[in-house]
């Protein structure tokens, strides 16, 4: 076991203890307090999955919030036929649609509507991967493609009404029933659920980061041709990776869609995908734990800034962006690195760091 990996089992052990133990007896356990600090947890996978793909294989999707939607909506849709029962949605009814269209027909079904909020994002994600890195499209261009299809489905959920709810979203939305639990989203029962969820998607990332598939990822993310002349097929690597995240994005919509008992299509705009990245970025988009760690703090200093300075906080929370990108290029889990690191040369120990982690170093210096 290397000593990265043996960090990261800590740091996941300590993050789970005050997650799941000490968030709850902080606020000693109130509903509308833990509701809100499960929306940032929901928030930390959407966070953590952008970390698989910007951080390990070096590819920024600004699109990671359309298949944040996607899973939000896969769950509003599912909670929104349970509410009207027999019939159709009321929104249906005033865009003069008659008859339940066939593609909400599946949505009766939690089990298609679990594997839906999955499958789908991770399907969409895979296309556009295959579409990019099958034409070796790389850097910047990776990300304008994927911000441009954000707006592209953003603008088709909006325009088709009858089927989406348009502008409006999807409200009035039932309570969900898993495994005949009645789920109350201001019960501790479901903060550990949105808790545990955290958990499994960061325990995910952890063992593909640290397996043989993120070390190829990693030496995608420094040499793409290079890797490509040891053999490996770099777009088999890039389309899994782009899936994955999608698919834990999806997983990140369905919790939040439960959280705020609505979809709506502002959980695909640009502003909301910008933020994803923020969020990464602060924490460090070098480690999954840290991304998430950081959606986080952000959300959570942005409520209380909210509270504080009604009018001002805004101007505030993007000074401190501003001071973070630009002494803190690679986030707090940067800084906690580079202090772990001059610790052991003081203290006469193994100051020696991955190759690839000194390469990324080195570019940023220059």
């Amino acid at each position: 076991m290397t000593n990265k990996l043996s960090y990261d089992i800590i740091g996941l052990a300590l993050f789970a203890a005050v997650i799941l133990f000490g968030v709850p007896a902080f606020f000693g356990y109130d509903g509308f307090e833990l509701n809100t600090f499960s929306r940032y947890l929901s928030l930390a996978i959407v966070s953590m999955a952008l970390a698989l793909s910007w951080g390990t294989a070096g590819l920024l999707n600004l699109g990671q919030a359309a298949t944040f939607g996607m899973g939000s909506y896969a769950m509003a849709m599912h909670l929104k036929l349970k509410a009207s029962g027999e019939g159709l949605p009321d929104f249906m009814g005033w865009n003069n649609v008659e008859t339940l269209p066939a593609l909400w027909v599946p949505f009766h079904s939690l089990t298609f509507t679990l594997l839906a909020g999955l499958l789908i994002p991770a399907a969409v994600g895979g296309l556009i991967a295959i579409f990019m890195f099958r034409a070796r499209i790389a850097g910047v261009f990776v990300a304008v493609i994927t911000l441009a299809f954000l707006v592209a489905f953003q603008l088709l959920v909006i325009e088709q009404q009858g089927f989406t709810g348009g502008q409006n979203g999807l409200t009035g939305l039932a309570q969900l029933e898993l495994f005949g639990w009645t789920v109350d989203i201001y019960a501790t029962s479901f903060y550990y659920l949105v808790g545990i969820c955290l958990m499994v998607a960061l325990t995910v990332g952890l063992y593909l980061t640290h397996s043989k598939f993120g070390l190829i990822l990693r030496a995608i993310r420094e040499d793409a041709d290079r890797t490509r002349y040891f053999g490996y097929n770099v777009a088999n690597y890039q389309t899994v990776i782009f899936c994955i995240s999608a698919g834990l994005a999806g997983w990140a919509g369905m919790l939040y869609a439960l959280v705020l008992e609505f979809a709506s299509p502002t959980y695909m705009s640009v502003s909301f995908s910008l933020a994803i990245v923020i969020w990464c970025a602060v924490g460090g988009r070098e480690s999954v734990l840290a991304a998430a760690a950081g959606a986080i703090l952000v959300n959570l200093a942005e409520n209380r800034l909210s509270d504080v300075f009604v009018e001002g906080w805004h101007m505030m929370l993007g000074v401190l962006f501003l001071l973070v990108v630009m002494f803190m290029p690679r986030g707090i889990y940067g800084v906690i690195v580079d202090a772990g690191r001059a610790l052991r040369r003081k203290g006469g120990g193994d100051a020696e760091e991955p190759a690839y982690d000194a390469s990324l170093k080195s570019k940023q210096e220059g």
